[in-house]
């Protein structure tokens, strides 16, 4: 069963991560960032707004933080155009899933969650601590695809093994 102390840590590595993205990604000229590599959402930038985009829906659902603006997921890609912006609205909220995860009450995990999916097209209702693992397994799937585009444009990254996350 999921626990606390996984969400936590996952939430710390969650931000770590990003910010390895956003730090190798920052080398790159803004038409790289946008170039389409032929990855799932074609860019490195697309890829890391989808994935912004991601973790903002499933906290509104959690904890009822704002939804990102963008109701789809083919939108989702251009939710920030500016890179700037983009990576400070990451770091920023990181923080939040992160403040999120350290405040959890463990009880709450034991629930299930019901929401429309506009992915499915109808309402679901599964066990929430299945969809937090989804969420950071969502991040995990998509950075890994944005590694490969940072690492083919020459781009020097932190390891992404969990064991060598730095202590916060």
């Amino acid at each position: 069963m999921l626990t606390c102390a996984v969400i936590e840590e996952f939430a710390a590595y969650n931000r770590w991560q990003n910010g390895s993205h956003i730090r190798a990604a920052s080398t790159l000229t803004d038409a790289q960032r946008w170039e389409d590599k032929g990855a799932f959402f074609g860019s490195i930038a697309a890829t890391l707004n989808h994935v912004l985009w991601g973790d903002q829906l499933w906290m509104s659902r959690f904890a009822g933080t704002p939804a990102p603006g963008p109701t789809s997921i083919p939108a989702s890609t251009d939710y920030f155009s500016d890179w700037d912006a983009f990576a400070a609205e990451r770091s920023t909220f990181d923080d939040v899933i992160l403040s999120w995860a350290r405040g959890l009450d463990p009880e709450w995990l034991d629930g299930e969650l019901t929401w429309f999916s506009g992915a499915a097209n109808r309402e679901l209702t599964k066990p929430k601590w299945l969809l937090v693992t989804h969420m950071f397994n969502h991040q995990t799937h998509h950075r890994g695809q944005v590694h490969v585009l940072l690492t083919a444009a020459g781009c020097e990254l932190e390891a992404t093994d969990i064991p060598f996350r730095p202590v916060d």
